[in-house]
């Protein structure tokens, strides 16, 4: 997860000089992003067998199931309540749909507002599509590893068709 963000910061900051000539480079780039994460964490789910969807690569840890809800959650900032694969695969596509309908309405203008976090915190506007995109690694990673633990390649993992 660390190489990811070093990665990328190191990528942002090299491609730096070509967003710049973009009127909106930081929504452009989330809007590039929500693509191929949408697709892979998608995948990833859709992989998983429905009788893994109870798998705990360790006690302490949340199900397959329940990561696959905080990932819906995450997108709709809500609980999901949703409970065997068809339906979570059905509400991580739709959480999906619905951040890509949503990012199609945002630009660079408003990224410095301030709007409310979790506990109420005040953040800029940036602040959410930051963490968008690193909640979106970081559950592709959580779902990667748990596909492995049950013998199964990640969507990135799989040879090329």
């Amino acid at each position: 997860m660390k190489r990811y963000v070093v990665f990328s910061l190191f990528f942002c900051a090299l491609s730096s000089a070509a967003l710049a000539q973009k009127k909106n480079p930081v929504t452009t780039v989330i809007k590039e992003i929500l693509p191929r994460q949408a697709k892979n964490l998608q995948a990833a789910v859709e992989t998983m067998p429905p009788d893994k969807f109870s798998f705990k690569p360790t006690e302490p840890q949340m199900t397959f199931g329940h990561l696959v809800a905080h990932m819906i959650d995450s997108n709709y900032y809500l609980c999901a309540k949703a409970t065997d694969k068809d339906a979570l695969v059905g509400a991580l596509k739709a959480s999906f749909d619905f951040c890509t309908t949503s990012l199609a309405k945002v630009d660079d203008t408003k990224l410095g507002d301030t709007i409310h976090a979790y506990g109420g915190r005040e953040v800029p506007r940036a602040w959410a599509l930051i963490a968008l995109t690193n909640d979106w690694a970081d559950h592709y990673s959580a779902s990667a590893t748990y596909l492995r633990l049950n013998g199964l390649l990640p969507p990135t993992a799989q040879p090329k068709k």
